[in-house]
C-alpha cells in the first residue's frame, strides 16, 4: 500500500514538475514598426458585393411627382438594420448573386462595386426617370473571429470598413496563447475561395491586402508554441490523473477486501 501511494505521489510531483516550463516571450503587436514618416500613403479599397449581402438603394431624380421614385426605393427582399428608431430594409443578393430590382429585373450584382452597380441602375433607370441619382450601401458589414481570441464569433459594423486591428480588437484581442505573427484570413471573392496569412507584429501589416477585411471574411488566431505546450501538459495531466485515479481506487479495494 506504501509502495503504490509513494508511487501515486511520485507521478504527481513529476507532473507539476513538466507544468513549470519555458516561459516563451509574446510578441507585441507592430513590435517591428518604428516611425511613421517612413511609411506609404494608402487608401481603402471599395468593398465588393458577395452573395447574401444585403444592399440599401436610394433613387432621386428631377422628376417632380414622388409617386414615379417611389417604386425604384420599395424594399422586395427581407433583412436590414435598425439606424435612429427606423428600419432600413435592403435588397438580398442571392445564392445566384443577383437581385430583383423594380421594372429593371434582374441585375448581377456579385463581383461589383457599389459604384459599377449604382452606374449600372442609373443607365437603366433613365428611361423612366429623369436624371436618376442612385446610392447604395452594405447593410451587413460583418466578418467572424475564431480561435485564440477574447471572444469568438460574427462581429458586424454600421460602416463598410473594418481592418483587422479593429476586429482583433472588438474580439476582445489576441490572447496569451494566440499566435499574432501568422493570422488567417479566408476571404471568398466570385466564388474562389483564398487563404492570406497577415503578421500583426511587422510593419509590412499595412501593406497587406488583408489588412483591410472585407465583408464575410473568416479571421483565424491560431495557438502559438506556449499554447501548444499548455495544451499538451493538460493532456499529460488528465491522462496522469485518470491513470492516479485507476490506481488509487484499485489500492482501496486491496486493502478493504484483503
Amino acid at each position: 500500500m506504501k509502495s503504490i501511494t509513494g508511487f501515486s505521489l511520485l507521478v504527481i510531483m513529476t507532473g507539476l514538475i513538466s507544468s513549470c516550463g519555458t516561459q516563451f516571450k509574446l510578441p507585441n503587436y507592430l513590435e517591428n514598426i518604428r516611425d511613421s514618416s517612413r511609411l506609404d500613403t494608402f487608401s481603402f479599397p471599395e468593398p465588393i458585393i458577395q452573395k447574401n449581402d444585403i444592399l440599401y438603394i436610394n433613387v432621386t431624380s428631377d422628376d417632380n411627382d414622388p409617386k414615379a421614385i417611389a417604386p425604384y426605393n420599395t424594399s422586395v427582399s427581407a433583412g436590414g438594420m435598425m439606424t435612429n428608431n427606423s428600419t432600413l430594409m435592403g435588397y438580398l443578393v442571392d445564392h445566384k448573386g443577383e437581385i430583383e430590382y423594380p421594372r429593371i429585373g434582374t441585375i448581377r450584382t456579385e463581383g461589383l462595386t457599389k459604384a459599377q452597380l449604382a452606374a449600372i441602375i442609373k443607365e437603366r433607370l433613365t428611361k423612366y426617370l429623369q436624371n436618376p441619382v442612385v446610392n447604395i450601401r452594405f447593410l451587413t458589414f460583418k466578418v467572424i473571429v475564431l480561435g485564440e481570441v477574447g471572444g469568438q464569433g460574427s462581429i458586424s459594423v454600421p460602416g463598410e470598413r473594418l481592418t483587422i486591428l479593429e476586429a482583433i480588437g472588438l474580439a476582445g484581442g489576441i490572447t496569451w496563447n494566440g499566435r499574432r505573427e501568422n493570422v488567417k484570413i479566408i476571404r471568398e471573392t466570385n466564388g474562389v475561395r483564398q487563404l492570406g496569412i497577415i503578421d500583426l507584429t511587422s510593419e509590412d501589416i499595412f501593406k497587406s491586402p488583408y489588412y483591410n477585411l472585407q465583408q464575410n471574411d473568416i479571421v483565424m488566431v491560431d495557438l502559438n508554441r506556449r499554447g501548444r505546450v499548455t495544451q499538451d501538459q493538460q493532456y499529460t495531466m488528465s491522462r496522469i490523473s485518470f491513470a492516479v485515479g485507476i490506481i488509487t481506487t484499485a489500492a482501496v479495494l486491496i486493502s478493504i477486501f484483503k
